[in-house]
């Protein structure tokens, strides 16, 4: 099979979708590359690293689409490339069905078999495949870089000749993966680290990495799904709220990572909460893309706010292309080396990762998720 990498064409997308070494790895297997010409120049791999690799190198995409058995990118497939797609090819990048229908239905008229890595299920054997976790680990890293770097004031406690700096402080929201690689690395840092999460399990990971849990004191049960909040009630956040405020009000630097499946990012700081905070403190608000835990984010734009810096970049890990690049690759390595070998799909319908990521297939919508709401 032939597996093109076609260049990202997303502003402020630097990221490509396979790396040179996962490039040869899949030519060792069986399979052949094409890659467009430029598309690794943005994560530092240049065409000859790709032809060293074994890949044939192409300047027209729609020649490549047009060939192209399997489509591999980072950001969804535009109407452009749909319509130089051949029709039976597969495509696999993010793809957020639940938010994008028409996207999907055009990927389905088509009939392109569009594989999804923000729906790669959470379990043991898919670990290795998992996107939205490889690239989440780095935006956490990453928060906290920007963070400090827009903070007046340095993490660690520091005794000099002329006293002491007591160290800084950080407040983060969620204890997911991006928000538990802010912790370890706010800590290495030297930051004093206070964590909130609507999961209470999510406890013993904060305090294992160094951090303080906040516990809210509720009885209601917060109900999870694939690793994220499904629902959360507005008494809850009232009492979250509540139980944060006095960290908010000394925190010198806040993260917000909280996601709800399938809905708007909840509001988890309010103007009037902003006003609380210190002179000089920063959020770095990592929901941002999906409308923001700040109410006063906005989108790819930093603002200030009350005596707040408020940072609202969205796709963090774009800013570490190379790194982010070379585990997005070897996710898809890993996912379709499940899915297929050098002659072609398995598409074992039932089977639950082919279940779970494979949104069109033969003309139609199949993910049980998008045909339940049809």
């Amino acid at each position: 099979m032939n597996i093109a990498v076609i260049k990202e064409t997303k502003i402020g997308e630097n990221r490509v979708a396979l790396s040179p070494t996962v490039v040869q790895q899949f030519i060792k297997a069986g399979y052949t590359c094409t890659v467009e010409a430029g598309a690794g120049y943005k994560s530092n791999f240049d065409d000859e690293a790709y032809k060293k690799a074994g890949a044939n190198i192409e300047s027209s995409k729609s020649e490549m689409l047009s060939k192209a058995d399997i489509i591999v990118k980072v950001n969804a497939l535009t109407d452009e490339e749909i319509g130089f797609s051949k029709s039976g090819s597969a495509a696999v990048s993010y793809i957020y069905a639940a938010f994008n229908p028409d996207l999907v239905k055009k990927l389905a008229d088509k009939n392109i078999s569009a594989i999804s890595m923000d729906a790669i299920p959470r379990i043991s054997r898919a670990q290795n495949m998992d996107a939205k976790s490889s690239q989440d680990n780095l935006a956490g890293y990453k928060s906290v870089i920007l963070g400090a770097n827009a903070l007046g004031r340095i993490f660690p406690l520091l005794m000099t000749s002329a006293g002491t700096i007591s160290p800084s402080r950080v407040l983060i929201f969620g204890a997911g993966v991006a928000g538990l690689q802010a912790v370890a690395t706010a800590k290495r840092l030297g930051a004093i680290v206070e964590v909130t999460d609507v999961r209470p399990e999510t406890k013993e990971q904060v305090e294992s990495l160094g951090g303080k849990f906040i516990e809210v004191k509720t009885e209601e049960a917060v109900k999870v799904e694939g690793g994220y909040a499904k629902e959360v009630s507005d008494d809850y956040l009232a009492k979250q709220k509540d139980a944060v405020n006095k960290s908010l009000a000394i925190a010198d630097l806040v993260i917000t990572t909280a996601l709800v499946m399938g809905r708007k990012a909840p509001i988890l700081i309010t103007e009037e909460q902003v006003k609380l905070m210190k002179l000089g403190s920063v959020i770095v608000d990592m929901a941002v893309e999906q409308g923001g835990n700040c109410e006063l984010s906005e989108l790819d734009k930093t603002v200030v706010k009350h005596g707040v810096t408020i940072l609202g970049q969205s796709n963090l890990p774009s800013t570490l292309p190379q790194n982010a690049s070379e585990l997005y690759a070897k996710n898809i390595y890993n996912l379709l080396s499940h899915l297929s070998t050098k002659d072609g799909f398995k598409w074992e319908m039932e089977e639950e990762i082919t279940k779970g990521t494979l949104i069109t297939h033969q003309g139609k919508t199949v993910h049980p998720s998008l045909v339940q709401t049809a």
